[in-house]
């Protein structure tokens, strides 16, 4: 990425905070109300009195496992049950119905189910975690498998491989890129619903955190949660995406410090392409004047052997 880029997003972010400070410190109340609104420097001040408290970091690193465990079971189990929903009839039709059955029930839904199935809230929230990024990890596998072109199946089949190289070497490395766009949803989801459940059964975690700042009418603390909230969840999302990229890097990349192409430029890019080169028409033809290349016709003095045959 660029220096520019950088400086634009930089940019970005500082408008935001300066038209936040300006909002809150002038107590504007046009229908939309900032006069209770904490200012950046009170919320800057809050988090570097929480900072140096072991509390903060406690709480950071209970919401970091949570979703650490939650979603590296939800991208293993998800791509494996994706993958066999879309590969095989019997498992489509033993787990299609469920899995279209609990999908639509929000994961935060889940945690009265979790309260009464696990013996602690740990593993409950481990577990609301989890079937928040297990559904869009499946979904979105089995229709990067599906979308898989069967040419290249065939082709490892014709050359003698296996089911097992099938799988290892076309399937699972074709469907990358849609798997890890299921990730990168499954990644945010997560923690909105992590987030959820630390604020219902909690007793540690950024969630919980904010939600004891907001019954005390701490605002301040509030924003401190909200704004860990929102870095801890764009690391871990650059990460996916990161990985991702480094998995998938035999894909055809674009310069990023260049514009993308219109759709006009690609076209008469293709015809360019298309439309075969001086070099390559003499080479063909041979120099101007010259007579080129035979090129045999068809018709019976081409194959006198056969035309002689069938004379009477």
């Amino acid at each position: 990425m660029t220096a520019g880029r950088w400086a634009l997003r930089a940019a970005s972010l500082g408008t935001a905070l300066l038209l936040w400070q300006g909002l809150t410190s002038l107590d504007v109340n046009l229908w939309l109300r900032f006069e209770q609104f904490p200012t950046v420097g009170e919320v800057a001040s809050t988090f570097g009195q929480r900072a140096r408290q072991a509390a903060y970091w406690q709480d950071l690193g209970s919401s970091v496992r949570r979703i650490v465990s939650g979603f590296a079971l939800a991208a293993v189990l998800g791509v494996a049950v994706g993958t066999a929903v879309a590969r095989s009839r019997i498992a489509e039709d033993l787990l299609g119905p469920l899995l279209e059955v609990l999908r639509p029930v929000p994961a935060i839904a889940l945690v009265p189910v979790a309260i009464l199935l696990f013996p602690s809230n740990e593993q409950g929230i481990v577990f609301i975690t989890f079937a928040a990024a297990f559904f869009p990890v499946v979904v979105s596998t089995r229709h990067a498998v599906r979308a898989l072109s069967p040419v290249w199946e065939e082709a490892v089949l014709t050359m003698g491989g296996g089911r097992g190289r099938v799988l290892f070497s076309v399937v699972l490395p074709g469907a990358l890129p849609g798997v890890f766009g299921g990730l990168s949803v499954g990644i945010g989801v997560s923690w909105i619903c992590v987030i959820s459940a630390e604020m219902i059964s909690g007793e540690y975690g950024v969630g919980y955190r904010t939600w004891q700042d907001y019954t005390v009418v701490d605002y301040p603390g509030v924003f401190v949660g909200m704004v860990t909230i929102g870095a801890l969840g764009w690391l871990t999302s650059t990460a996916v995406e990161r990985a991702g990229r480094r998995l998938t890097r035999w894909l055809p990349s674009r310069d990023s410090s260049g514009p993308v192409p219109s759709s006009a430029a690609r076209a008469r890019a293709g015809r360019g392409a298309r439309r075969p080169s001086r070099e390559l028409l003499a080479a063909v033809t041979g120099p101007a004047g010259a007579a080129g290349p035979a090129v045999p016709r068809s018709g019976p003095e081409t194959f006198p052997e056969r035309t002689r045959e069938v004379t009477p």
